[in-house]
């Protein structure tokens, strides 16, 4: 699976673990007709926004990118294509937040509303990298895919070439 396939996934699951945290918050917390704590959740979802989109604003890659991407291993042949595999395999905690904070909405329904603000935070975080990994393999005339792992040791990227921009290039002010 092509890593920057990966990172859109990524941020599009963590937005709908918000929006399933989110609905379950509001659904829990109306069977306890509790207003103070639906007020109070969307407060955080706000104050969560706000701080994703702050967190995320940069155009360059976060430095955890950085160093995958640096540290991926060169290969002339392309990896397994299982990207079924490799969500599963990468995003396990994800759904095990999602699943956990969910479930212990009926003993106290704000657990899925703080759950919900951090999942907008990450989904927020994480919006604009895979522009940059794709401008980074557009430069450099390589693709970068997930390399299948363990889902307990760290992600490893597999470099490839690809094709590289053919813009035009100024040195000094001189088109090349």
């Amino acid at each position: 699976m092509r890593f920057v396939d990966f990172l859109r996934t990524t941020v599009l699951l963590s937005a709908g673990a918000a929006t399933a945290l989110a609905a379950v918050a509001v659904l829990a917390s109306s069977t306890s007709s509790e207003k103070s704590l639906i007020l109070f959740s969307v407060g955080w979802w706000v104050v969560a926004a706000a701080i994703g989109l702050r967190i995320g604003r940069r155009a360059q890659t976060n430095p955890p990118i950085a160093r995958l991407l640096s540290s991926a291993k060169t290969s002339t042949t392309l990896p397994e294509h299982h990207p079924s595999a490799i969500l599963v395999n990468r995003l396990w905690p994800l759904l095990l937040f999602t699943l956990l904070s969910g479930g212990l909405a009926f003993l106290a329904p704000q657990i899925p509303g703080i759950a919900a603000g951090f999942a907008i935070i990450w989904a927020l975080a994480w919006r604009r990298q895979d522009a940059a990994v794709a401008a980074i393999e557009e430069r450099d005339g390589a693709s970068f895919y997930v390399r299948r792992t363990s889902p307990v040791r760290p992600m490893e990227l597999v470099r490839t070439p690809g094709f590289k921009s053919s813009r035009a290039e100024r040195v000094n002010g001189a088109v090349t």
